[in-house]
C-alpha cells in the first residue's frame, strides 16, 4: 500500500452528490472572493475572522463536527510535531535559499507587516507579536484557508485524489493574494508557504494541527530572527 492509499483510504468519505459539488463551489468563490475584495480592493473586513467563523458553521452543519477539517485529537503528538517542524524547516529553507534570491532579481523585497520594524530588541512587542500569529495567523488562517477553503475547493471534484492537490494550488493562490500588502516578491513567497502547508494537510492525513503548528513555528521563527538583528 502506497502512500496515498494509506492516507485516503482513511478517509472512507461518502460520494458527494452534484448538488453538494455545486454548493461547495459556491462556497469555494465567496471565501475567493472575501480574500480578494479584503486584500486586493480593500472593500471587505479582513478576510481571516470571516473565514475562521464560516469554515466553523460550514463543516459542523454540512459534514457534522469540526474533526471533517482534521481538528480532531491526532493519533499521535509527537508524529505531528515532528511532520510541523519538518514542514518548517522546508518552507523557511525554500524562501531563503530560493524564492527570495530568484524574486529579488525582479521586484523589490516583500514588504514587511506594518510595526513589525518595532519587534528588534523589544521583548515586549515580540511577545505580543508571538501571540498574535498563534492565534490570529497560526489557528485563524489555516482553519480559514486550509481546514475550510481546501475542503470546499475539494470538494468540487469529489474529494478525489486529484482534487484535493488541485485544492492545495488554488488555496496556495488565495494565500499569496492574502498578503497582497507585500508586494508580488511576498505574495510568491506567501504563496509557496501556501502551497508547503497545503500539502503538510494532504499528506498528514488531513490533520490540521500539523499546518497549524507548522504555521506557528514558521512565524516564531521570523519573530526572533527579527528580535535579535538577524532578519534584515
Amino acid at each position: 500500500m502506497n502512500l496515498w492509499q494509506r492516507i485516503y483510504g482513511q478517509w472512507n468519505e461518502t460520494p458527494l452528490s452534484p448538488a453538494q459539488r455545486c454548493f461547495s463551489l459556491a462556497e469555494f468563490l465567496v471565501g475567493a472572493g472575501i480574500v480578494i475584495g479584503h486584500n486586493v480592493f480593500h472593500k471587505v473586513p479582513n478576510e481571516v475572522p470571516i473565514l475562521f467563523v464560516l469554515g466553523l458553521i460550514s463543516l459542523r452543519l454540512r459534514d457534522g463536527g469540526w474533526a471533517a477539517m482534521g481538528l480532531s485529537r491526532p493519533v499521535s503528538w509527537k508524529r505531528t510535531v515532528l511532520i510541523a517542524l519538518a514542514a518548517a524547516a522546508v518552507r523557511i529553507l525554500l524562501g531563503a535559499l530560493v524564492i527570495e534570491p530568484i524574486a529579488a532579481h525582479f521586484w523589490p523585497p516583500p514588504i514587511s507587516p506594518k510595526g513589525s520594524e518595532q519587534i528588534a530588541g523589544h521583548l515586549t512587542v515580540a511577545l505580543q507579536w508571538l501571540a498574535l500569529v498563534w492565534t490570529f495567523a497560526a489557528f485563524g488562517e489555516e482553519i480559514g484557508y486550509r481546514g475550510y477553503l481546501l475542503i470546499r475547493a475539494a470538494d468540487v471534484g469529489g474529494r478525489s485524489k486529484i482534487a484535493y492537490w488541485a485544492g492545495v494550488l488554488a488555496v496556495a493562490v488565495l494565500f499569496g493574494y492574502g498578503h497582497y500588502y507585500k508586494g508580488p516578491a511576498g505574495m510568491i513567497d506567501s504563496g509557496m508557504a501556501g502551497l508547503i502547508l497545503g500539502a503538510t494537510f494532504v499528506l498528514s492525513g488531513r490533520n490540521l494541527w500539523a499546518c497549524i503548528l507548522a504555521h506557528g513555528f514558521i512565524d516564531t521563527f521570523g519573530i526572533v530572527a527579527t528580535f535579535l538583528g538577524w532578519a534584515s
